[in-house]
């Protein structure tokens, strides 16, 4: 089982003068103890409430990705996930190309069908209705697949139309940046991600039950395209607070047992102390190396 980071929040200690260095020491430290990747949100506001309050620090998610990649080695860096509203898709294609192509080929492409109204509203950003959002989620991941494959001729679907849709560089990552797309719902999003995906990406949260359901859902979705199951990552989401009675390093290795035990690869965490390193090198020392072998 590989383990992985998100940083959902910036709402740290000095204020937003200590942001950079902040997320240097996150991402650095990371990347040491052996993270095999580092997501952040694609949000312009902080999640309220879930998260925050609206007007807490969020970092654009693709220039903080890039600045990370000149900070990592290692780590894979993607967006948890992108909301296909947010930029014109071929912008974004070419975006996380460029991601790929200056961190060595360590890019993913996270891709959703976008749900959070209160932004669009307040940025300006279209925010047509759920059917028209999944169509054209699935319009880009075809793009996708079109202009990482090198071809320029012209694309043209129901709501995109490319003359030339040239990408160069291409891709460092082979055959292309690996697509995750995140979301539970199992007609529509776990239907793309069998025909277009390289991954999924789960709450945690949902439990057990949930979770085996979604993946039988993805089961049945990959045997309809003709898809081996085997060749998506299942991934997962979730929150841990290690600290002195809070959680335990040993918690959070009982939890990656029993999603080991149904199926994910690669269990995604965020931490509310984060910025405060000491759980970063736990994970480090106490729980990546003894889920390694899952």
């Amino acid at each position: 089982m590989r383990v992985g980071l998100q940083i959902p929040r910036f709402t740290w200690p000095g204020g937003d003068a200590a942001i950079a260095r902040t997320l240097t020491d996150i991402a650095q430290t990371a990347d040491g103890v052996g993270f095999a990747s580092i997501w952040v949100m694609d949000h312009f506001f902080q999640l309220e409430p879930m998260l925050g309050r609206a007007e807490e620090p969020m970092l654009e998610g693709y220039s903080a990705l890039t600045y990370l990649a000149g900070l990592t080695r290692h780590v894979r860096l993607g967006t948890l996930v992108t909301g296909v509203i947010y930029r014109a898709p071929a912008l974004l294609i070419k975006t996380a190309t460029n991601l790929d192509v200056l961190s060595g080929g360590r890019a993913y492409l996270g891709i959703g069908a976008a749900w959070y109204d209160r932004e669009a509203a307040g940025l300006g950003f279209p925010f047509p209705p759920l059917k028209e959002r999944f169509e054209l989620l699935e319009e880009t991941l075809q793009l996708a697949h079109h202009m990482w494959a090198g071809r320029t001729e012209p694309f043209h679907a129901q709501h995109l139309h490319l003359a030339e849709p040239l990408c160069r560089p291409l891709p460092l990552s082979q055959p292309h940046p690996p697509i995750l797309i995140g979301g539970m719902g199992e007609q529509k999003t776990l239907r793309l991600v069998a025909q277009y995906a390289d991954g999924c990406n789960l709450f945690a949260r949902a439990g057990d039950e949930v979770l085996r359901q979604k993946l039988d859902a993805l089961r049945a979705h990959c045997d309809d395209v003709g898809r081996p199951y085997e060749a998506i990552e299942k991934t997962t989401l979730a929150t841990v607070h290690l600290a002195p009675g809070a959680m335990s390093a040993a918690e959070v290795v009982a939890q990656c047992r029993d999603l080991a035990a149904l199926g994910i690869q690669h269990a995604i965490f965020n931490m509310p102390n984060v910025h405060e390193i000491t759980p970063l090198e736990t994970f480090g020392r106490e729980i990546i190396p003894a889920v390694a072998d899952w």
